[in-house]
């Protein structure tokens, strides 16, 4: 038998445990399966239902009665949270390369697979929530206007609604890396913050979480948090919004600018500001021949919607969503 303590079992059990706790819905190995190829994990369907076994023995997942699947335990997520904290230093930063990576979006054609955020909503204030949010997407305080919207039992992308909820799919700020990458331009992700806006200008970052060392999504703590004054913006053009900070080779800057106002006449932004190069932006500072970047966090409208106590559960960067299958906002209000 394979010993517990061998590091590279304890990684595959992490891995499984990670996919299962982000997952609405218990999963099966063929699933488990398919989903760890995608994180680069080569294990075979017979493989995992073995790692399940024992992790049910252990006490981190459980089989569900109908079906061959398995949801983890609070052992389980206790089990995560702890173990192998320093695999898990830049995760956040790995799944932004993995997403930009399989970002098929054709910006001449119109087609092709673009990555979302998927935000669960109690099913009886997601009316009261579309209201709230309406005035952010109104405003352009997003990436895109075009989302999905799914009840209960229903899929957006890869992610299953539970029951009780309403799923929204909103454009992930990732879509410009994704966007970028396919035109042979390297983006350097390397914060996340609240942006402070006055006069409708952004100011200065009032927070500031370095993917390179996050374990977990800034954006989702931000809202958490309740750190964002979207509302404010909205209101008087002076709050606190979700954002990004890239960098990109300063040479690189007209091809940059080209597919920017590409994908924003296919209705997809998200570009605050570019600087110039070698120069700081919004008090960041950048490298020697590099340009600073800031895209609004594509979950900035989600925040709204916390701010004004409607409560949350999001999962940013979590899959990719056709292009074609998206629709505007506006069709909800």
């Amino acid at each position: 038998m394979i010993g517990y303590d061998s590091h590279e079992v304890e990684r595959k059990v992490i891995s499984i445990l990670k996919i299962l706790s982000e997952s609405p819905q218990s999963l099966g190995a063929r699933l488990i399966s398919r989903q760890l190829k995608e994180e680069g994990i080569e294990l075979g369907e017979r493989a995992v239902r073995y790692h399940l076994k024992l992790m049910d023995e252990r006490g981190l997942t459980r089989p569900m009665e109908r079906w061959d699947g398995r949801e983890i335990t609070p052992l389980g997520i206790e089990e995560m949270n702890n173990a192998l904290v320093t695999d898990k230093i830049g995760f956040v930063l790995e799944k932004i390369e993995l997403l930009a990576f399989r970002t098929s979006f054709n910006i001449d054609k119109g087609t092709g697979l673009v990555p979302v955020n998927i935000s669960l909503f109690p099913k009886e204030r997601f009316n009261e929530a579309i209201k709230v949010m309406a005035e952010a997407f109104k405003v352009g305080l997003c990436v895109s206007d075009l989302v999905a919207v799914a009840s209960e039992g229903e899929r957006l992308g890869e992610v299953l609604v539970p029951r009780g909820k309403v799923g929204l799919a909103t454009v992930c700020s990732i879509i410009i890396n994704g966007s970028l990458l396919k035109a042979g331009i390297s983006t350097d992700s390397r914060f996340a913050g609240v942006l402070q806006i006055r006069n409708n200008q952004p100011l200065r970052f009032v927070n500031l979480i370095n993917y390179a060392g996050s374990t977990l999504d800034p954006s989702e703590m931000f809202i958490r948090a309740r750190m964002t004054d979207v509302q404010g913006v909205v209101r008087g053009g002076e709050g606190k919004i979700l954002a990004n900070f890239r960098e990109i080779p300063a040479q690189c800057q007209p091809l940059v600018e080209k597919v920017t106002n590409q994908l924003k006449r296919g209705g997809l932004n998200g570009l605050i500001m570019m600087g110039s190069p070698s120069e700081a932006v919004c008090g960041i500072s950048v490298a020697l021949n590099r340009v600073g970047m800031i895209l609004i966090g594509g979950l900035t409208p989600i925040a709204a919607a916390e701010e004004a106590g409607i409560e949350t559960e999001n999962h940013a960067m979590s899959t990719l969503f056709e292009y074609q299958d998206l629709v505007k906002f506006q069709s909800f209000v």
